[in-house]
């Protein structure tokens, strides 16, 4: 599968590019590192739950958040 702007694909890329681009997305993301301590897949599945309990299951522009893509987008936080 070939790469999408340095990425796995385009859901990669785009839910990266919500969490790095938005503030409030931003802030939370790292609020569930911290919380998720190393362990990236909690903080993922912490950030997954917020998305749903505020009734956002996809980014802004229609891509499905995963485990996968937000845990992919957190890697350098």
């Amino acid at each position: 599968m070939a790469k999408y702007n340095g990425h796995k694909n385009y859901n990669y890329w785009n839910v990266s590019l919500w969490i790095h681009n938005d503030e409030g997305l931003y802030k939370l993301a790292k609020g569930c590192v911290l919380m998720g301590g190393r362990n990236k897949t909690n903080a993922a599945e912490l950030f997954l739950q917020a998305m749903k309990m505020q009734d956002m299951p996809m980014t802004p522009d229609g891509v499905k958040w995963s485990v996968a893509s937000v845990k992919s987008a957190m890697g350098e936080m």
